[in-house]
């Protein structure tokens, strides 16, 4: 999962060359709803048939798919694909956040909290707003991959509380997600898709690995793996992501950084390592006073 989707903001760098930002995360949902679509029909899964299950597909198929999709690929418009990967890293902090604050399937002892401090420490040394007057495109840019963060940390939270503990297959629940995401964006192709286009060979390859690859094969890995570990481990997949983005976004694309943006990466990923209790800067304390 982290060696694709570390590949995945360096494939929509490739794509935005010839094709607009809508019309990327357009292609992105509506290959990857095909591929799972046929790995549902080939292995005859069985789609959930209560509505209140598809309005709940739908909500993070919008938050988990369609939005962030199209944060991405209008940010990197702006900033590098190195960039928007280190910010992917900022996932499991949203989401320990999410699934703490707002749906409370997880609580936070003393040293989840001070890795989320952290990491939202971390999250400001990137942005690195002293070197900003006004909105800039690269700062909008920076803020879009925060949100498309935020909507991850959301729809993973989201779906701990509404939809892990149904009986629904991995291949039918990422079908389900990414097709609801699909079908938003379907409704939305004369505001999204249809504007003048140019496809290569490396445009056309980058969109097949964005959809069918990343959205449709690995999809089935990550609800799997986020109906085992729940959403703040699962969210872990993000260890691996910003560094495969950066290496061939350095390697390939030729892109640099300024000093902020490392170190602001080594801030979250010290407050990731902290809010999935991987290290601890605090004792123990009873389990009474542990919850935040």
């Amino acid at each position: 999962m982290g060696l694709i989707w570390g590949s995945s903001f360096l494939f929509m760098k490739v794509a935005l060359t010839g094709v607009g930002f809508g019309q990327v995360a357009w292609a992105r949902l509506v290959l990857g709803a095909l591929t799972l679509g046929l790995i549902v029909l080939v292995g005859r899964f069985r789609l959930p048939r209560e509505p209140v299950v598809w309005l709940h597909f739908l909500v993070i198929g919008l938050f988990g798919s369609a939005v962030p999709f199209l944060c991405f690929a209008w940010a990197e418009q702006y900033v590098s694909s190195s960039l928007a990967s280190i910010y992917n890293a900022v996932t499991p902090i949203m989401t320990a956040l999410m699934a703490t604050l707002a749906f409370r399937v997880e609580r936070l002892n003393r040293n989840q909290t001070t890795g989320v401090a952290i990491g939202i420490l971390g999250t400001v040394v990137i942005i690195g707003p002293w070197g900003y007057s006004m909105l800039s495109g690269s700062l909008a840019g920076q803020l879009a991959c925060l949100g498309a963060a935020l909507c991850y940390g959301f729809a993973l939270s989201y779906t701990r509380r509404f939809l892990s503990g149904r009986a629904i297959a991995g291949v039918p629940f990422a079908f389900m997600q990414v097709g609801m995401g699909a079908l938003v964006l379907l409704v939305l192709t004369p505001v999204v898709a249809l504007s003048p286009f140019t496809l290569t060979t490396p445009i056309v390859l980058s969109l097949l690995g964005l959809g069918a690859l990343g959205t449709g094969f690995v999809y089935v890995f990550n609800i799997n793996v986020l109906r085992t570990w729940g959403p703040t481990s699962a969210s872990t997949v993000t260890y691996i992501t910003p560094v495969v983005g950066v290496i061939l976004g350095v390697l390939v694309l030729g892109e640099t950084f300024t000093w902020n943006e490392p170190v602001g990466a080594l801030l979250v990923l010290l407050g990731i390592l902290l809010t999935q209790k991987r290290l601890r800067l605090w004792a123990a304390r009873p389990a009474a006073l542990d919850g935040v």
